[in-house]
């Protein structure tokens, strides 16, 4: 029993006698004048420490370094871009100051927040930048699977200290494509290239709807029976699109790669266009024309999902509005339809 009755004459008979948490762990010995004094303080005790054997576990006192790196073993190793992840993370955790991960809180997150739109927070360089509201959100997605994923592994059994903390909205941005007058201007600008190669890649961009790194890391092997099979995709599922014979018959005979990194002569040839493209869009505009243009001309929004490789069908109806009959009801059924249809009807 950690209180007993000294029964000594003193005045301050009754000893608490306690550790807190198993033989080898701190000792406590202190005497009261009363009996509930001593269990009073005994409470306190226990309460402070962390280890409360009566529920048969432990505080996890882990800090968020510590499970980054755990999550990293598991799980983030597995990622296509392993490195820049923890690299991502790495930033985040330094920013709040590596905290125990349990006594993080959403305003800790709030302020961390804060700090990057403000440029306050250095990079894996060095360097501070002010960012947009959607590097903060990717940031808050990674974060908030650190904690999900140990949740989900048994690693983790307490709250994710995210939850409660909405990410920003963000309006949508201006998916720009190139208008069909438009794409003999660019073609005749990459032929003019120094790179040969050049206006072949950006073929095959607008020709299947492909990213400009899945285009520009082709192999031979991937090219057969005028089909091109992309490997190693962002979704991380490999998917097959078929091509005319014209483009077909221009693609290189080689078993290895078949083109070298050539995105800056890209932007060159661009440049020498005069067209402007919307930030972050320059080679990404590739591959909202083939969608853009998929849609206009009858396609259907299902077949369009498979061809670019969307995981998720939302990611895929942006391209919606394109078709040529998108939300065409809007023209019979609303409440003047009637009064409409006939020519010359005056409505005011």
């Amino acid at each position: 029993m950690s209180i007993r009755n000294l029964k000594d004459g003193s005045d301050k008979p009754w000893k608490l006698d306690l550790r807190v948490d198993g033989r080898e762990s701190k000792r406590i010995r202190k005497t009261f004048a009363t009996k509930g004094e001593a269990a009073a303080y005994e409470v306190f005790v226990l309460k402070k420490v962390d280890a409360k054997p009566w529920l048969g576990e432990k505080v996890d006192n882990r800090r968020l370094s510590e499970l980054i790196e755990r999550w990293h073993d598991l799980h983030g190793r597995q990622l296509t871009q392993p490195a820049q992840r923890m690299t991502k993370l790495k930033m985040i955790c330094g920013a709040l100051g590596d905290p125990v991960a349990h006594k993080i809180t959403v305003n800790d997150f709030a302020n961390y927040r804060q700090m990057r739109l403000d440029g306050e927070v250095a990079d894996a360089q060095g360097n501070k930048t002010k960012v947009k509201p959607n590097t903060i959100n990717h940031e808050h997605a990674y974060l908030n699977t650190v904690f999900n994923t140990l949740k989900k592994l048994g690693e983790w059994s307490l709250p994710n200290p995210l939850d409660g903390i909405e990410q920003f909205k963000i309006e949508d941005i201006e998916l720009a494509f190139l208008y069909k007058e438009e794409i003999p201007v660019v073609l005749n600008e990459c032929a003019n290239a120094k790179y040969e190669h050049l206006k072949t890649i950006v073929l095959i961009c607008l020709a299947t709807g492909c990213r400009w790194s899945e285009a520009e890391g082709l192999r031979g092997s991937q090219i057969a029976h005028n089909r091109i099979t992309f490997v190693k995709t962002k979704g991380k599922k490999n998917r097959t699109v078929p091509i005319a014979q014209g483009l077909a018959d221009i693609l290189p005979r080689v078993r290895g790669p078949l083109f070298r990194p050539c995105r800056r002569s890209f932007e060159q040839a661009i440049k020498r266009t005069g067209l402007e493209f919307p930030d972050r869009q320059m080679t990404h505009i590739l591959r909202h024309t083939f969608a853009s243009h998929f849609m206009m001309n009858g396609g259907n929004i299902l077949v369009l999902r498979q061809i670019l490789g969307h995981s998720d069908i939302k990611d895929t109806m942006r391209y919606a509005h394109f078709a040529p009959d998108h939300l065409d009801d809007a023209i019979t059924k609303n409440p003047i339809a009637a009064m409409l249809k006939y020519k010359g009807q005056n409505i005011e």
